[in-house]
């Protein structure tokens, strides 16, 4: 079901789209209910908490701009809330400017009252997500080929997990792999360097297995099939160690997996494209449409 809404901060028109439909949401219990909350902190940022009924939010590029790209944003939040204003419909915007049709990924986040293997559910949304934006490619004037996902903090260990785990699982699928990736100060893994408070959220921090570390570890699972990948992170990032990105980079290499790694000396966790006081960090945007421009994904 699609329901068109407008928002203050984007002047095109977008749908709301449900990934499932009520009665069929994969790993919910059954007459398990709880209400999502949507807050805005003292820094402007928007939080959305509890979600159960995950959506895809889509800010289409103007017809005069539009490249036929697209990219699916999975807002961070340690895997707790969603941080849906600057690490969402903020960065939608900026897409939109340079002619890429933005969808902003809302996804269930792991809650074991409302769900079973909670582990399992951020990447079904996810891989859902992605299935959907290339069945509608048609309607959103979309190049099935074009499509990527972008991930901030816990978002970027989502978006890295649907890149290297696309194939995977009861929903694997080649519609839901991306053909690109953008990860910003993301969390890749759950060994050591891990961001714990994501891995506990996700997995559940009792009895977590070695073989689901090695598993949601995503450095330890790039293969030739994961594709082109940006990563942006700050050196002095003191949630997510810069050394999550680094391997992840490093992981692409020894699999031939094109790759772009810019690091920055200061900036710490969670800056989006509030980059103005932190000096070179400012350049990442205009490095990231460099990147998407070689793809084919952005014009000059």
């Amino acid at each position: 079901m699609l329901l068109a809404i407008v928002a203050p901060q984007i002047a095109t028109s977008q749908d709301i789209i449900k990934l499932w439909p009520d009665n069929a949401i994969p790993n919910a219990i059954a007459g398990a209910q709880i209400t999502e909350k949507s807050e805005t902190d003292a820094n402007g940022i928007l939080r959305i908490s509890n979600v159960s009924i995950p959506t895809l939010t889509a800010y289409p590029a103007p017809k005069d701009k539009s490249t036929g790209a697209a990219i699916m944003i999975c807002p961070g939040g340690g895997y707790g809330i969603l941080a849906a204003s600057h690490e969402g419909s903020d960065v939608a915007a900026w897409f939109n400017s340079i002619g890429v049709t933005a969808f902003v990924l809302k996804y269930r986040l792991p809650n074991p009252a409302i769900m079973t293997n909670q582990q399992e559910v951020p990447l079904m949304d996810a891989m859902q997500g992605m299935t959907l934006i290339r069945q509608n490619a048609g309607k959103y004037g979309l190049d099935p080929a074009k499509i990527g996902v972008m991930g901030f903090s816990a978002g970027g260990h989502l978006a890295a997990t649907l890149a290297t785990h696309y194939h995977m699982g009861p929903k694997a699928s080649d519609q839901a792999k991306p053909n690109f990736a953008i990860l910003m100060y993301p969390v890749i893994t759950f060994g050591e360097k891990a961001h714990t408070g994501s891995r506990d959220k996700l997995l559940g921090n009792l009895n977590i297995s070695s073989e689901m570390i090695t598993y949601y570890s995503n450095e330890l699972q790039v293969t030739k099939q994961t594709p082109p990948t940006f990563l942006v992170h700050a050196e002095n990032d003191k949630g997510v160690p810069v050394e999550n990105s680094i391997n992840f980079y490093l992981a692409c290499l020894k699999n031939e997996v094109p790759a772009e790694m810019h690091l920055y000396p200061e900036g710490g966790h969670g800056f989006g494209l509030r980059t103005a006081k932190f000096g070179s960090l400012n350049t990442w945007p205009e490095s990231c449409k460099a990147w998407l421009i070689s793809l084919g994904a952005a014009k000059k």
